[in-house]
């Protein structure tokens, strides 16, 4: 029996389409349901390496473990990962492509529907029913010639939609209403119902603003979420959701991480945060490095010399050098790692303008930005202390020099990775997902002086799902959007022109 699907899409970006298509489908599997989450189109830097050896973005990997599936490159066909302002890195079913300016793009994505399709069809074949996720904004009419993210693929697989609104920003009655306002009568008349989430207080008080939406666009009011606090429990969506400041309080090992504009994959210092002996900072450019920071952390980064340029800028290459004086701790992650080192070179462009710099010259290593891209997850111990780890691969370039002979980390196939300097100060390695493993943050926060919890992370993010999946239970109507789902569209269909 063929799969049915729905979508859910936003009145704007970070108002929880992700957190509750992952709640969605915990719940649904708990019935009996075969689920498979889907995204047409994302924009992220952070991502997930797939079973099937490519990449995602992290949000629809953690749809995929709350429907207790392998993830698939199929899960988010097209991902863009911005590099700068106005242009991003290509991702089709989880392969680079090329890159794109936002112009280009634009004239891309027609071409694009096929692979979109393509997906759909293919994880349909092996599921109850697709939980389609939107992006962005279901308004943004300027943007829907071509559309292949959100009212552009429901019209090509006559997928019904439920359109969420976000009361905590304010504005949600005139938001959900005026999407029904701009909408082409087509596109709107696919909008079945709609959910209003994140509501604080006495449910009571907004019954009439339920009543009033529901009169005035004619869709169906499926529920009032109110705040789920555990949110905070699992990977945010996006960089909108990036924690500016730590947990005030008691004695805590301040862990600093800089938050350079293309920071990716940041998502994996959730685990710290979550730990009651570390305050875990986010800085900002514009924001100077602590002088009682414990360590600083030099995240990936999905344009490495252009984030280096900003660290400078920001005068954090002054800071970490006091920092080091102090007998702090630096601490280098993929696109980190390469700052450290004495210089990067992109002779091809793959992440810019062609070229090559200096780096911050703390590790006696060089970085040559190369085609190929490193994606597979990864085990094995740290070098200087045999602790076990596991983690995940997801970089170009190639690391060399002095340093490295003394690795921060050995793979289980022999393979090392990374360097280690000044007595241990100073290290970096491309491996990503370090912190997960709860053995090795236990080692490495004994390390700081810090006091480790009984924290399970991974044990947690399931109990996390578990409890949002009941939290959604019992204020949405999940019988009636289960209703709603219908039989997805041919592959053939094509977008409004």
């Amino acid at each position: 029996m063929p799969a049915r699907a729905i979508m859910f899409q936003g009145t704007g970006s970070d108002v929880g389409k992700s957190l509750i298509v992952a709640g969605l489908a915990r719940a649904l599997t708990l019935r009996g349901l075969r689920v498979a989450p889907f995204k047409p189109q994302n924009m992220s830097n952070n991502a997930a390496v797939t079973a099937d050896g490519g990449e995602i973005g992290r949000a629809q990997a953690l749809q995929a473990r709350a429907a207790r599936r392998p993830t698939s490159v199929h899960m988010n066909p097209v991902l863009l990962k911005p590099q700068s302002d106005i242009g991003s890195q290509v991702v089709v079913q989880g392969r680079v492509i090329g890159h794109a300016k936002a112009s280009a793009y634009q004239a891309m994505k027609p071409r694009l529907m096929a692979a979109v399709l393509d997906s759909f069809h293919h994880l349909a074949a092996d599921a109850d029913i697709m939980l389609v996720e939107g992006a962005g904004s279901a308004s943004e009419i300027n943007l829907r010639a071509g559309d292949i993210a959100n009212m552009g693929f429901a019209q090509a697989t006559q997928t019904p939609v439920v359109l969420i609104g976000d009361i905590d920003r304010g504005g949600v009655i005139a938001s959900l209403v005026g999407t029904k306002a701009v909408l082409a009568p087509d596109d709107a008349a696919l909008i079945a119902g709609f959910l209003v989430n994140k509501f604080r207080g006495d449910p009571a008080l907004f019954a009439s603003g339920m009543t009033e939406i529901a009169a005035r666009t004619q869709w169906a009011s499926l529920g009032l979420i109110p705040h789920f606090a555990d949110a905070r429990r699992l990977p945010a969506e996006d960089a909108l959701g990036l924690p500016e400041h730590g947990s005030a309080g008691g004695h805590r090992t301040k862990v600093i991480v800089l938050a350079y504009p293309r920071i990716s994959n940041f998502d994996e210092f959730d685990p710290l945060r979550l730990e009651d002996g570390i305050d875990l900072q986010f800085l900002r450019p514009g924001t100077p490095i602590p002088g009682d920071a414990g360590i600083v952390i030099l995240p990936g980064s999905k344009a490495t010399i252009a984030d280096l340029a900003a660290l400078r800028e920001a005068g954090w290459d002054i800071d970490l050098a006091a920092h080091l004086r102090r007998h702090g701790r630096v601490l280098g992650i993929c696109g980190g790692y390469q700052m450290l080192g004495r210089r990067i070179s992109d002779p091809d462009g793959r992440e810019g303008a062609p070229g090559s710099v200096a780096g911050l010259g703390l590790l006696d290593v060089e970085t040559t930005l190369t085609p190929d891209k490193a994606l597979r997850e990864v085990q094995g111990i740290l070098t200087q202390d045999e602790v076990s780890f596991r983690g995940y691969e997801m970089h170009i370039g190639r690391t060399e020099g002095p340093d490295t002979r003394c690795p921060f980390l050995t793979f289980s196939d022999g393979r090392r990775d990374g360097a280690v300097a000044a007595g241990g100060r100073i290290a970096g390695c491309y491996v990503h997902g370090l912190f997960a493993d709860d053995g090795l943050r236990a080692h490495w926060l004994r390390g700081l002086g810090a006091s480790a919890s009984d924290l399970a992370y991974e044990s947690d993010v399931e109990t996390t799902l578990d409890a949002l999946a009941a939290h959604l239970e019992r204020h949405i109507d999940v019988g009636r959007i289960l209703a709603l789902a219908v039989e997805p569209g041919p592959r053939t269909a094509t977008t409004k022109p």
